[in-house]
């Protein structure tokens, strides 16, 4: 990242990482902001080059120089730059991106499970609900067991491949000891799927996890313009993984790349403003009538995960209201600032209702509660978020009273 030996002596610190990771060949190129390298093919210098190069990329490998990108599904400078970055933040020797964050789960499903003979996976919920609904379906081949934090070793089979856990857990901000899990798991790999806390909050792999998985969609780009997956590992879990993605044609466009590359710069000030409304926010919708529960990292965390694992409680908020789902309805159908969506993590705050949208999907006995709703806190003003919840909880109490 930066050549120097004086700061290489003490480890940078996240903020100035994320500003300067993958850019170290810009000077060298003359430029200061990162190109985007937009060619789908590349001139080959000789026959036995590109098929050197190609058989390389094709196997997950790397592209050999002068001229062996070849072809754009196999490799791209633009996207490579932001892998690199994502790889430095999460503390990981690489890292491999996506079409998409389903896209990044596929692959780490496949290259664990039937790619090398493997046919389970144990799973903890809460999950996403396209996580939960794409290892319940059994589409990749493989068979998922669900079960609780402290119940994964005693699922653990001989042709178990992978054990996949999601901390803070969408929507309602479970936390989950990533050490423990791992400890329990022994030598089969354990994905994280780190989506809600960023790298900026959370590094599974400091935590022995072999994959922190990102939808980068979400707080990495920061701006609700792009669609992208990415997994921080090893280089050899890396060179799985892109495998699957040469042979799928999951890649990240080189422009997604760019916007998430760019978006890793502000991370840092994003969250730490978008965390401390939440935090602001949280206590207000705890102390509120209308509200039974607050789900936030931090709040009820008897364990001590916070300080232990995490380096604050995020920007995500679930609540459970008195009045059940019609609460719901007329909340999301009155909030003004908030805007009613799915997804999370930009610059602007949505709400949304998870067992209608996006845990639709998951088996009736592991789909959130109809009286749940999810907040993603963006930028704006804590106190005029709290103002707005003010009017739409006061339109509830007339609508459902």
């Amino acid at each position: 990242m930066i050549d120097d030996d004086s700061l290489r002596e003490t480890p940078l610190r996240p903020e100035t990482v994320a500003v300067h990771a993958g850019r170290a060949d810009l000077a060298a190129l003359g430029v200061h902001a990162a190109p985007i390298d937009l060619s789908s093919t590349n001139p080959l210098p000789d026959i036995l080059h590109g098929g050197d190069s190609y058989e390389s990329m094709a196997n997950g490998g790397h592209p050999l120089p002068d001229g062996g990108n070849v072809y754009a599904r196999l490799w791209n400078p633009t996207v490579a730059r932001f892998e690199e970055a994502l790889a430095e933040l999460e503390h990981a020797e690489s890292s491999v991106a996506f079409s998409s964050g389903m896209a990044a789960m596929t692959a780490a499903i496949l290259s664990h499970t039937t790619a090398v003979g493997k046919h389970r996976i144990v799973a903890v919920r809460p999950l996403y609900g396209g996580t939960d609904h794409l290892l319940d379906s059994g589409l990749l081949g493989a068979d998922t067991t669900f079960c609780a934090e402290d119940e994964v070793s005693a699922h653990l089979r001989e042709d178990t491949g992978l054990v996949v856990v999601e901390t803070p857990g969408n929507p309602t901000l479970d936390l989950v000891d990533i050490a423990a899990v791992v400890a329990q798991a022994g030598d089969v790999p354990v994905l994280v799927d780190n989506t809600f806390a960023t790298p900026l909050l959370q590094n599974p792999l400091d935590l022995g996890a072999a994959m922190s998985l990102h939808s980068a969609t979400k707080y990495i780009g920061g701006h609700g313009d792009v669609i992208a997956g990415v997994i921080a590992c090893s280089e050899p879990t890396a060179q799985a993984l892109r495998r699957v993605r040469a042979i799928t044609g999951a890649l990240l466009h080189p422009l997604g790349a760019y916007l998430l590359h760019r978006g890793l710069a502000t991370l840092p000030v994003r969250m730490e403003r978008q965390q401390r409304s939440a935090e602001h926010v949280a206590a207000w919708l705890a102390e509120h009538p209308a509200v039974a529960e607050v789900f936030y990292p931090g709040i009820g965390d008897d364990r001590g995960l916070v300080p232990r694992q995490m380096r604050g409680g995020g920007a995500m908020i679930a609540a459970r209201l008195r009045d059940g789902y019609a609460a719901a309805e007329a909340l999301t159908g009155s909030v003004r600032l908030f805007t009613h969506a799915v997804s999370l993590g930009g610059v602007d705050s949505l709400v949304q209702h998870p067992a209608a949208l996006t845990h639709r999907p998951v088996a009736a006995e592991a789909r959130p509660g109809a009286d749940i709703v999810r907040l993603s806190i963006g930028l704006e003003d804590p106190e005029d978020l709290v103002r707005d919840l003010a009017q739409a909880l006061a339109r509830v109490a007339a609508v459902v009273r």
